[in-house]
């Protein structure tokens, strides 16, 4: 907006106020996506998966309410009659909107995984490297969607946008919201791809310390913090043991956010406080070390506050970013929650004392903090616009 550009944004309606307190108009889609994930199905699919497999859990689900979410982006898109149509990889409906209002679309996702690289495989896979096959694998996410709902797209396409059966034109380019320090970029992408920096969201410069959390973080070294997000609540008073059992064992004093239910305590021990939640961005500077689910987000903030960053990863692209950690020396090798226990986390948290990777935490946070990745962002989506509409005028016009 601040770029003088009118915005509408489209996203599930449980984001409806977060969006519209901002002066952003919004549109809502359909949040049962969302809200699958703290169901019974949506819980054991999270406790026995990592990467695409919770997905996969969850298709028999997931089919019945995509038809849906399609016909609604199609309506907001139409309403509003956009000049351009940045996508995150989940909008599969993105690119045959674009498509269908003959406009130029902008991939923008907060990881990699939808250019094909030799650098790494998909992030949704659980290994560090497929060696030759590294490029090829990017195609399960690129190409997954339209194997997994190909009849459904084609239907649609066909019912709701007029259009004959083919496949959408490709984004005119590509911008990740992540930080070149942890994720180098591969020499093998062009020119059409950005690696802009983390999108920080800050806004809690006047955020006031509750009484209770300043008394706990002034009375002793300081804490490490842990919480989970919005990630489901799949045990989440046994994990809250282990935590409290490993803080102890270590000797380290820890600030567990509850958030979305994956913790969950009955009695809190004098070495810990628990708050809800916190801007990250505020509190980060007053703990020792950050374990948390690996979300992208999450990762950007502990990263950028430069402290050690522990992973106990969910599934997603979670495990990605815990193992890209380890590899540079910001935190110690990620925690697989099949296999978590007090001893493992109690040697996680002695291992985030190591000077060489506090460190090279120290390190991360700098380099990251003298990043604007939305100046950057908004920068190359401005430049491959214009270019966009540039190559259409110039383009040269069908006979007749």
């Amino acid at each position: 907006m601040n770029q003088g550009h009118t915005v509408q944004l489209a996203a599930p309606a449980q984001f409806e106020a977060f969006v519209s307190e901002r002066g952003v108009s919004f549109t809502p889609l359909p949040g049962e996506f969302l809200a699958l994930l703290d169901t019974p199905e949506g819980k054991a699919a999270v406790a026995g998966g990592q990467g695409f497999s919770a997905g996969f859990k969850l298709l028999g689900h997931v089919r019945p309410l995509m038809r849906r979410l399609l016909d609604a982006e199609w309506i907001a898109a139409k309403a509003f009659a956009p000049d351009l149509l940045i996508y995150h990889p989940k909008s599969i409906a993105g690119p045959h909107i674009g498509e269908r209002l003959k406009i130029p679309t902008i991939l923008a996702s907060p990881l990699p995984g939808f250019t094909p690289t030799s650098a790494f495989p998909s992030p949704m896979l659980p290994m560090s490297s497929l060696g030759p096959f590294n490029k090829v694998s990017h195609q399960l996410a690129i190409k997954g969607a339209g194997v997994l709902f190909g009849k459904l797209l084609r239907e649609w396409r066909k019912h709701s946008l007029d259009l004959q059966r083919g496949k959408p034109p490709g984004p005119v380019a590509t911008v990740y919201g992540y930080s070149r320090q942890l994720v180098p970029v591969p020499s093998d992408w062009n020119e059409s791809v950005l690696v802009s920096g983390y999108w920080f969201l800050d806004e809690h410069a006047n955020w006031q310390m509750p009484e209770d959390l300043k008394a706990f973080l002034s009375s002793g070294e300081k804490p490490i913090y842990v919480g989970f997000g919005s990630m489901p609540g799949i045990d989440p008073q046994v994990l809250a043991s282990s935590l409290i059992e490993g803080l102890a064992l270590s000797g380290k004093r820890g600030l567990l956010a509850t958030g979305g239910g994956a913790l969950s305590l009955t009695e809190v021990p004098t070495h810990v406080h628990v708050i809800e939640a916190a801007p990250h961005e505020q509190l980060f500077k007053h703990v020792e070390a950050a374990l948390h689910h690996g979300g992208a987000g999450t990762t950007g903030a502990s990263l950028r506050a430069g402290v050690p960053t522990i992973i106990c990863p969910f599934f997603g692209d979670q495990p990605f970013w815990g193992r890209r950690i380890a590899s540079i020396g910001a935190g110690p090798p990620p925690i697989d929650r099949k296999t978590l226990t007090a001893e493992v986390l109690a040697a996680a948290f002695r291992a985030v004392g190591d000077p060489k990777m506090r460190d090279k935490a120290e390190e991360m946070g700098r380099l990251i903090r003298e990043e604007d990745g939305v100046s950057a962002a908004i920068d190359f989506i401005d430049l491959h616009a214009r270019l966009a509409y540039q190559n259409k005028a110039s383009a040269p016009k069908p006979n007749g």
